[in-house]
């Protein structure tokens, strides 16, 4: 099943924030930052680390 990227963030930030309900910036900050650092030249290095 493919799931684009944008829909997928958006569920985990919802579940994230009714479930552990963590300041709202706080989920968009990371969740944005993810996704540029996914998009980046460091993904395949962090890629690698993260395995």
């Amino acid at each position: 099943m493919d799931v684009p990227l944008w829909f997928a963030l958006l569920v985990v930030g919802y579940l994230g924030i009714k479930l552990i309900r963590p300041p709202v910036w706080l989920v968009i900050v990371l969740l944005l930052g993810g996704y540029l650092l996914a998009g980046s030249v460091l993904a395949p290095a962090l890629g690698t680390v993260l395995k």
